[in-house]
């Protein structure tokens, strides 16, 4: 039995792609017309560092026009000083784009890819680091991390879906980057950064805009903020923010019947056009306090609530946006974060805390009745399914979870003077993050004998608490050889500790030797269960590194390279009868080059190999359980650039991609070992009588990495006029491609879904400032393309995609994908 957040029939969740037809592929010829990249979306630095918080996002500042500083280093710099590929998204590109949240940010930076099943429920990767991992809430943490501001906020399941409002700049940072960010960041880091409170005015904005997406519904977003200087040392800035996304997906009328117990219902009472709607708010303030000269503190709260209901996924075997849900579907996300930062100075060392406590509620009710359906067909469940009075019931079966998360980050941090020939970043990082995980999978007027107890009516019940704790202690020293050639190395020495308590299971105890059902090895229940039946616990520490050197002839080149390396920690797998699993790490290998151009264009590229280690590989094994497992070792070499050019007053053109070839470098085998040698049997841990179990080849060396694909990029061109002395006006059009890429690591589970075909997006708008007024026509998906985000199966993918025993067409495939044609206008008012 497999346990749920989110996914519901949508299953395990992976990336999946349409054809593209010819006339898409001219858009995409204009990418490779300039080279591979990962593009900085925003105007090029020309002119010296600024402090980003002293800079009015909305009011016209030049900073949106001229500069883009970057803080990826922990210090402020120019982005095209900053040796690291960074793709930087400034708040003008922001607002260009009509960046709304994940979806629309994550298509432009073509070295990140991503699985989701819909909001809130995304799973983050970088540079092809993906081994196709199930997001089971006992599996491996993220391998990206998520920054607001200077905390983090991956949770341990994936980041916050963050509505993007009078944000300064999204940064992406590709590669490890495991001396400044830690465990979450072993592939890269995004970091959103907020506009902060201004003392030098009053002033704010409000945006309000409606769509209409093509085969659904209508939305709407209303947006504002204002930045209140209350003192002459003291600002206040307030966000605020209601959107409604339209829905699509319609729920269509059915029928199951049950083989066993030719037993049927239907899904009347949930018949529904367009039911996958979506329901955003939240808000966000911070107080900028000036204690002297010197020392500046900013507390800030932040909460959203988001509402998502029903399915975002096309159902095998039915029309065109459509599925057959039996069940109801609701994900009810709810956050907030209080967050501390302080910087100031001691002597000439600039000094940073910067402390955080989130807290995370999800409820969600899901459809199961997939995994009910194939069970009774190929195995005969539907038998063991009775009442009191030992009559059959409808075997059908639901989902409800209750999910809640805790995190709390605390950073010291000290760095020497930026003008100095050495220059040190060095501090200290602590981190406590938990998750509460209750799960109820359901079948209605089962007999007391076979439901959970402490449950009314559970066949299933997992109660669990996992709680992951890191400590570390980091620091990177520059030193300046010659005044162009610069030499930088850093570290981070970590330590993690990580537990996981509760039950799992189903009703009988003592029932089998398997610990998912005996409840007589362990104590008490910790929570709502029966018993403990999983009381595991893991520890470690290491040391990571980064290497690199920079030449900077001129002020319009730099050349770097880099030796870095990332990690991930171990964890628990919650079966009895496997270990936990090793932590993995990535080598990246890295030269770049950045180039600027006297008008403000710039050419960035770099080509890195990454060398991935023990790699965590998660997948669904006995039971439908997720186990994690070290499947050995990957190579990814890679090229990425970005490309914006200046090509007349007015015209903008800035184009992106990514090229990543990404194999396995062993076979991949059903029972691991650790010379990777699929010839040698597996253990039996059945019955010491009985033989160790024939091992099998699962993937072999050379296959292609999962989720990511070999080529991804955006390209944009933009032009502005004054079509009057008080009206200037602006047309624009992104085209984005997202290439073919695998659905699973594993051969045979890979052929249940196919691979994943590429598709491509086109997005137009036109729009008009007068004086403090704005108005923007847009239409996004132009083509109405049906891009295949990700592709699930509800139950176990071999009892699903067992097709010779089963009826009809075999185990529905749910594929989540992009969302139709939206045609909107915004309107703006900055005062």
């Amino acid at each position: 039995m497999r346990n749920i957040l989110r996914l519901g029939k949508r299953g395990i969740i992976m990336l999946h792609f349409a054809t593209i037809p010819t006339w898409k592929r001219v858009g995409f010829g204009l990418l490779l017309s300039t080279a591979l990249v990962t593009p900085a979306q925003a105007q090029d630095a020309t002119t010296p560092p600024v402090d980003p918080a002293t800079q009015p996002a909305a009011a016209g500042s030049p900073t949106d026009e001229d500069v883009i500083v970057v803080t990826a280093t922990k210090r402020s710099e120019n982005l095209q000083d900053v040796p690291i590929a960074i793709t930087a998204l400034s708040t003008k590109t922001l607002d260009d784009l009509q960046v709304d949240g994940f979806d629309d940010y994550a298509k432009l930076v073509p070295s990140l890819s991503f699985k989701s099943s819909g909001p809130g429920s995304s799973n983050v990767y970088f540079r092809s680091v993906a081994s196709g991992e199930n997001a089971n809430h006992s599996a491996s943490l993220p391998s990206v991390g998520t920054y607001l501001d200077e905390q983090p906020i991956t949770t341990i399941q994936g980041a916050l879906d963050l509505h993007i409002f009078d944000i300064a700049r999204v940064e992406a940072l590709a590669g490890p980057q495991g001396t400044l960010y830690g465990a979450s960041s072993q592939a890269g880091t995004v970091r959103i950064i907020t506009n902060k409170p201004d003392l030098n005015g009053t002033y704010g904005a409000v945006n309000l805009e409606v769509n209409s997406v093509a085969h659904g519904d209508f939305g709407y977003t209303g947006e504002g903020f204002v930045n209140l200087p209350i003192a002459t040392n003291v600002a206040a800035r307030v966000v605020g923010w209601y959107r409604k996304d339209a829905g699509y997906i319609d729920n269509v009328a059915g029928e199951l019947v049950f083989p066993t117990s030719g037993i049927a219902f239907n899904n009347d009472r949930l018949v529904e056009d367009d039911y996958n709607d979506v329901t955003t708010y939240g808000a966000r303030a911070a107080l900028r306090i000036d204690l002297d000269d010197n020392w500046t503190i900013t507390p800030q709260i932040m909460a959203q609530s988001q509402v998502s209901n029903g399915s975002f996924a096309e159902e095998s075997g039915l029309g065109d946006l459509e599925t057959m849900q039996f069940n109801p579907e609701k994900y009810d996300d709810k956050w907030w974060q209080a967050s501390l930062t302080v910087q100031g100075k001691i002597a000439n060392l600039d000094v940073t805390y910067a402390g955080s406590y989130m807290k995370r509620q999800i409820d969600g009710e899901f459809d199961y009745s997939d995994y009910a359906y194939f069970y009774d067909a190929i195995y005969g469940y539907g038998a063991y399914f009775y009442d009191n009075n030992d009559n059959l019931v409808n075997p059908n079966q639901y989902v409800q979870s209750d999910d809640a998360f805790t995190k709390q980050s605390h950073e010291l941090r000290f760095t020497t003077p930026s003008d100095k020939r050495i220059r040190l970043v060095a501090g200290l990082f602590y981190q406590r993050q938990t998750h509460r995980i209750i799960q109820n999978y359901i079948v209605d007027d089962i007999a007391d004998s076979i439901t959970v107890p402490t449950t009314e009516s559970n066949i299933w019940l997992t109660d669990q608490k996992r709680v992951d704790r890191d400590y570390a202690a980091f620091g990177e020293l520059a030193f300046d050889i010659t005044p162009q050639l610069t030499v930088t190395g850093g570290g981070r020495l970590y330590k993690f500790d990580n537990t996981l308590i509760g039950f799992f299971g189903f009703a009988n105890p003592g029932y089998s030797s398997n610990p998912i059902y005996n409840c007589t090895d362990f104590g008490p229940p910790n929570f709502g269960g029966p018993c403990n039946n999983v009381d595991k616990r893991t520890k470690g520490d290491g040391f990571v590194h980064r290497l690199n050197l920079t030449w900077k002839p001129n002020e319009d080149l730099l050349f770097y390279g880099t030796w870095s390396r990332g990690f991930r920690p171990g964890g628990i797998n919650r079966r009895g009868s496997l270990p936990p699993y090793l932590p993995d790490f990535i080598s990246n290998y890295e030269a770049g080059a950045k180039i600027s151009f006297g008008n403000g264009s710039h050419f960035n590229v770099a080509a890195y190999q990454l060398n991935w280690s023990d790699i965590q590989l998660s997948f669904l094994g006995a039971n439908g359980l997720t186990e994690i497992r070290n499947a050995g070792d990957a190579r990814i070499r890679g090229l990425e650039a970005d490309l914006f050019l200046r090509l007349a007053p007015g015209l903008t053109w800035s184009t992106g991609a990514s090229y990543n070839d990404a194999k396995l470098l062993n076979d991949f085998c059903q029972f691991a070992n650790s010379d990777n040698d699929c010839t040698i049997p597996g253990p039996d841990d059945r019955d010491e009588d009985l033989d160790p179990e024939v091992n099998s080849v699962l993937a072999p060396s050379g296959t292609r990495l999962p989720l990511s694909a070999k080529l991804k990029g955006s390209s944009r061109i933009r032009y502005e006029w004054d079509a009057s002395s008080t009206i200037r006006a602006h047309v624009q059009a992104l085209v984005t491609y997202e290439g073919a890429r695998r659905r699973d690591l594993r051969l045979v589970e890979n052929g249940l879904y196919g691979n994943l075909k590429a598709y491509s997006l086109v997005d137009l708008s036109a729009g008009i400032d007068k004086g403090p007024w704005s108005l923007d026509l847009f239409a996004k998906n132009l083509f109405d393309v049906r891009g295949q985000v990700s592709k699930g199966i509800q139950c176990p993918e071999l009892v699903c995609g067992d097709v010779d025993n089963q009826t009809a067409s075999g185990g529905k495939v749910y594929t989540t994908v992009t969302r139709p044609r939206t045609i909107g206008l915004r309107v703006g008012r900055k005062f």
